[in-house]
């Protein structure tokens, strides 16, 4: 393998960089301490180990800082057992653990006994002692409730603090800065929502949390790129073993600057960079790190795209290797994170790989979760395409491409009025959570914060996983999917074929609705009141509780009424200004990914208040209401094509029509049903969950159809999207004989060019990252990683993050890497499968098949012939 000497000198790798050398001073960073401000927001929380105390960070947006403000109560981390303080005394382990400080008797709502009960609070002097050691830990001594939570998350719900809402610090004391709600807003909001005047109070207070104006925050992307000996493999950030060879930041201010290392034998190139980008070169890696850490800490947001798996953490790794100290380095890794000590640290990768985020949030715009294809998909731009590897690039293509990166990554916080920022700060103050966390975390969590919040707030004791297991863990209903614990949605039966003039009627936030009007919570499902027990949820022998309100019903159910009644319509309006309907637009769009995401939340056995007749009695709700409409929907005449889960397909029908069966479900089942989408035409195939439909403009929406996934190769992917722009012209059923002989010739000419090998293997590569070492699968072995082993038995070393182009042969092994294989070896026939898997989902629709296209009854023999 290449040495790497050339790259540094052994004076610069042996050198450690002591706290407080020279320049490397001014890298150490003291944090400001929130003494006297006007109006700062608190976008972080921490523990400081050292001072014994929570702290959390306020970021000031006249100045662009970030301050931190100490604890001034002397909160504790802590847990509560059932047991009395004098039985826990006798607990010789507990008493005499090194963390243990002292016992408080306090009173709690146990909400799944329905009363209130005497508990004991163990009181400790740092979190580890709580919970988070491998061992040793109080809750594993004994029996505890609320140890799993992080402690951060515990002082946050105990103090009443709203991440992402401002507050004010005078002379070293924390106050909350109330937000008042605009007089004429407040009225509106009150008669928009007047029939649920009993939870008016709560509906406000959400209101005023999100109407509340954002900061515009002080920020930069920040991107690296390093030496690899191997062009297609990914450097590892924990060994950080080769050279950083170029790092960019793209500031909101402005500031455009990438920092490049002089190396043997490259050139200067003549790529184009913008007049106001700063180029700074050195010979020596250490000072770049240096000057580029000067330019971190001047922002307090530092924005990446995979910064805790790679940039951050590589930079961490290679400082340290290059003799930098712990204090001189502005990042700090976690186990599963990177953060910036000064200021905060938004991963986007994690935000944009959040499948809530992807699907509800952003409509599916984007596939793959890289920066390419999330740029592309909205800023329609994407990386900057090289034709080299990046080791092998010139001075300027390198500069180019990596600051492209961080430009590109810059971009998706900004556009749209900073959309980006905007849903993570109100997705903050839903969830409880500084942003940090939100970013990092999936919806389960902001679903779970919220709900452990509210616990606290009312003195509720936070149940304990197995306790709900135990006492209502059961389900009634039998599973149709193989490895679920219950029946799940309905899926009508699609009327194959095309069906012209298409409207589909959607329940707005169906099960979030259901959550909501029947009352549905873990304290609430098999309640122990025998009065409740005709209350039952129809398909099942559950009951629901008429006595009480369920804290999930109470909070998932006044966000969805906002969303639905407030926001959703608001955002619409355009006698609103830009300004506004942007805000409302970001709002709903926020409070859509927690709702949505709810009811698989609360259907997850890792959700920590899972309850399975919760999601049980969810899904048959689910099933009666789409099944009462479908009856109803045809009792007016109405010819009902398909239906899925939440929403129902109409052929054609009248707007009287659409008018009754919309106020018929409001009266009859509490419901509000809505036309979501109308299609110039649907495309159903015999296959549940598989069609295409275009809209009235042409746009085409596919669901579920093979050719739409990833990890195809090219030639099928560019024939897909050919045969869908084709159906996408198509107005009338005259127009689909037409269509079909285009689609015909596509499908002849897929087959064609793969029997007299006109394809290249590029053509024919599947691509696919290698996630562990080929050695570390043994259960199973999929065909990247069989790839991959034949790469290393030629000598050829492969880690993860390695990107795998392999073909399918004929063979007992079946596939090859691509730059093994010959196209002599191509096993033709799994091609053809591949091509009937492609095509046959929509041809089936279209009323055709592959083997009338081709003209053979099967399609092996258009290869004999």
């Amino acid at each position: 393998m290449e040495t790497l000497e050339k790259y540094f000198s052994k004076k610069e790798e042996e050198k450690p960089l002591v706290k407080g050398e020279g320049e490397f001073q001014e890298l150490i960073y003291k944090p400001s301490l929130a003494v006297n401000l006007s109006k700062a927001y608190f976008v972080g929380a921490g523990y400081d180990g050292e001072k014994h105390l929570a702290f959390i960070k306020l970021y000031e947006p006249e100045e662009g800082k970030i301050y931190f403000w100490y604890d001034d109560s002397f909160h504790k981390p802590y847990c509560f057992s059932k047991q009395s303080i004098q039985e826990l005394q006798l607990n010789e382990a507990l008493v005499n653990h090194d963390g243990f400080e002292r016992f408080e008797e306090e009173e709690k709502y146990d909400a799944l006994e329905d009363r209130r009960i005497k508990v004991t609070k163990i009181i400790a002097k740092d979190p580890l002692s709580i919970g988070g050691r491998p061992s040793g830990s109080i809750r594993d001594i004994l029996r505890v409730w609320e140890a799993d939570i992080k402690y951060t998350e515990c002082y946050i719900y105990d103090k009443g603090l709203i991440p992402g809402m401002p507050y004010k610090v005078e002379n070293g004391k924390l106050i909350p800065i109330e937000y008042d709600l605009d007089p004429q807003i407040l009225n509106a909001i009150k008669n928009t929502l007047k029939d649920d005047v009993n939870n008016i109070d709560l509906l406000l207070n959400w209101a005023k949390l999100l109407e509340c104006p954002v900061p515009k925050f002080l920020r930069a992307a920040v991107d690296i790129e390093v030496y690899s000996p191997i062009a297609t493999r990914m450097p590892s950030a924990s060994e950080a073993e080769y050279p950083v060879i170029c790092a960019s930041i793209a500031g909101i201010d402005g500031e455009k600057k990438v920092f490049l290392l002089r190396r043997d034998g490259i050139q200067e190139g003549n790529a184009t960079l913008p007049d106001e980008v700063k180029i700074a070169y050195f010979d020596s890696e250490r000072k770049l790190l240096l000057e580029f850490f000067k330019s971190i800490i001047k922002y307090p947001f530092i924005v990446t795209f995979n910064g805790d798996d790679f940039d951050l953490k590589y930079l961490y790794n290679r400082a340290r290797k290059l003799g930098f100290s712990k204090e001189t380095i502005p990042i700090e890794l976690g186990r599963e994170s990177a953060s910036v000590i000064h200021g905060i640290h938004i991963d986007l990768y994690k935000f944009f790989f959040n499948r809530s985020i992807q699907i509800y949030a952003f409509n599916q715009r984007y596939r793959e979760n890289t920066l390419d294809d999330v740029g592309k998909a909205l800023l329609q731009h994407g990386k900057l395409e090289i034709q080299n590897p990046v080791s092998d690039l010139t001075y300027s293509e390198l500069a180019a491409y990596c600051l492209t990166d961080s430009i590109l990554t810059l971009n998706l916080t900004t556009f749209n009025d900073s959309l980006v920022m905007k849903i993570i700060m109100a997705l903050s103050r839903i969830a409880v959570m500084p942003m940090e966390d939100v970013c990092r975390q999936g919806v389960s969590n902001w679903i779970r914060s919220m709900l452990y919040n509210e616990h606290r707030k009312r003195g509720y004791l936070i149940p304990r996983s197995d306790d709900i297991l135990s006492l209502k863990g059961v389900t009634a209903t039998e599973a149709i999917i193989k490895g679920k614990k219950y029946k799940g949605a309905i899926v009508v039966e699609p009327i194959q074929g095309i069906h012209f003039n298409v409207a589909v009627l959607d329940f707005a936030s169906l099960y979030p609705s259901i959550i909501k009007v029947w009352n549905l919570g873990y304290e609430t499902i098999l309640c122990p009141h025998e009065e409740c027990k005709v209350n039952k949820v129809p398909g099942t022998p559950h009951w629901v509780c008429t006595k009480k309100r369920a804290l999930e019903s109470l909070l998932i159910g006044s966000l969805r009424d906002l969303r639905v009644k407030w926001y959703k319509v608001k955002a619409k309006d355009k006698a609103l200004n830009e300004e506004t309907r942007s805000l409302y637009t970001v709002v709903q769009s926020a409070l859509k990914v927690v709702l949505n995401a709810s009811y698989g939340v609360f259907g997850a056995e890792t959700f920590s208040l899972y309850c399975p007749p919760v999601a049980e009695a969810t899904a048959a709700i689910g099933r009666y209401i789409i099944t009462r409409t479908i009856e109803k929907a045809k009792e007016l005449g109405v010819n009902v094509i398909y239906g899925d889960t939440d929403s129902i397909f109409l052929g054609n029908p009248t707007e009287e029509q659409l008018k009754e069966l919309i106020n018929w479900s409001k009266s009859t089942l509490k419901m509000e049903l809505e036309v979501d989408k109308w299609y110039r035409y649907v495309a159903l195939s015999s296959r549940k969950k598989n069609y295409l439909g275009v809209y009235r403009d042409g746009t085409v929406d596919i669901k579920g159809l093979t050719g739409k996934k990833r990890h195809i190769p090219e030639f099928l992917k560019r024939a897909f999207y050919e045969m869908i722009q084709i159906l996408s012209k198509v107005k009338t059923k005259e127009e689909f004989n037409e269509a079909k002989e285009k689609i015909k010739k596509i499908v002849r000419d897929c087959y064609f060019n793969l029997k007299n090998h006109k394809y290249s293997l590029e053509d024919l590569a599947f691509r696919i990252v290698i996630s562990k070492p080929p050695k570390g699968y043994i259960k199973t072995t999929p065909q990247h990683v069989k790839a991959a082993q034949l790469l290393e038995s030629r000598g050829i070393e492969v880690k993860p993050g390695d990107l795998i182009s392999f073909v399918k042969v004929v063979g007992d092994f079946g596939v090859k890497p691509t730059n093994l294989a010959s196209i002599e070896e191509v096993d033709t026939r799994k091609y053809i499968e591949y091509i009937e898997s492609t095509f046959e989902q929509v041809l089936d629709a279209l009323g055709t098949n592959l083997s009338e296209l081709i003209g053979h009854t099967k399609l092996e023999a258009f290869f004999e012939g």
